[in-house]
């Protein structure tokens, strides 16, 4: 961890953080979800360095070390996608691994889609490939209090938010959300008010962990993703043929809710993601919750490091 160098560099107008180790001729991206950021990515990042990888992750615009958007209400995922690309070039990148974690996975497989010849090979956890736009999840197949929903309202999260300190909120949605039960509140309830006070840290999240993540969410605060992913997921991306010709991995915990989203386990069981991902592996994590890679480090850092080998020409 100590190994690991910081910067920023200036994307597009925003000065991006980035962490980064190793100097291999191949580049590994780490992207991260929600409540996540960079670090969540240290475990995978240690290792694909020691494999001789060049490993980079960032926090995305609006989040942790990264700066904000003049105007972050205008924004989708189409400019998480621009913003890793003018990364690879301004960092002289040809061609990365891309590594896309919970919505992470959402710009990992459009950059693919879109630039082809600049991705290796795509790797998500927990979520397949899905686009952005008015069908990537069916919020109306699931009750009122759906995590997302509630999320998508303008002005109901800040405030059920703003009940507690920052450290707190990420605390609550990283014990919510490694449940394998999908986040429903009550109708009298908002999402805050499922967390049980007596729950402890998930396995493979120390204290410690939550401290590091509690202080880059009190720089960047909860506007940004707010808006993405939640409040943009249902924006079309202009993706109107997809297909991912690059080699992909897809890891998924057994216990990870988002298996129960309308839909979801069918599509990745039955193989009907490879309509739009055909060379596609999927490998299933018995134990796994929606924080396998931190839960389970050394299993996930085997698969991780197993499919770059195999790919990397």
């Amino acid at each position: 961890m100590e190994n690991i160098q910081h910067k920023h560099v200036e994307v597009r107008g925003l000065k991006l953080h980035v962490a980064e180790i190793g100097s291999g001729p191949k580049a590994v991206v780490f992207l991260h979800g929600f409540p996540e950021i960079w670090y969540t990515w240290r475990h995978q990042m240690v290792a694909v360095a020691d494999r001789g990888y060049r490993a980079l992750t960032i926090d995305f615009r609006g989040y942790g070390l990264s700066e904000q958007p003049a105007d972050p209400e205008k924004d989708t995922f189409i400019d998480l996608v621009h913003d890793i690309v003018a990364l690879l070039d301004f960092l002289a990148i040809n061609e990365a691994f891309l590594i896309g974690k919970d919505f992470g996975a959402f710009p990992a497989y459009m950059v693919a889609a879109l630039h082809p010849d600049r991705v290796s090979g795509v790797v998500t956890l927990g979520v397949p490939f899905m686009l952005p736009g008015p069908s990537a999840i069916q919020n109306h197949l699931l009750p009122e209090g759906f995590y997302m929903s509630r999320w998508q309202e303008p002005g109901r999260t800040e405030a059920d938010f703003g009940r507690f300190d920052v450290k707190t909120v990420i605390r609550n949605i990283y014990i919510l959300f490694s449940r394998s039960e999908i986040p429903i509140a009550a109708p009298d309830q908002e999402i805050m008010d499922l967390f049980d006070p007596a729950t402890p840290l998930p396995p493979g999240f120390s204290e410690e962990d939550l401290d590091v993540y509690a202080s880059l969410y009190e720089k960047s605060g909860f506007r940004y993703p707010l808006r993405v992913p939640y409040r943009t997921l249902a924006v079309d991306c202009g993706i109107t043929d997809p297909k991912v010709s690059t080699p992909s991995l897809l890891i998924v915990g057994e216990k990870d809710y988002v298996l129960k989203f309308p839909g979801m386990e069918d599509y990745i069981r039955t193989g009907a993601v490879k309509n739009f991902v055909p060379d596609l592996e999927i490998t299933f994590i018995e134990e796994g919750s929606h924080f396998v890679h931190e839960q389970l480090v050394e299993k996930v850092n085997q698969l991780i490091l197993a499919f770059l080998d195999k790919h990397a020409i």
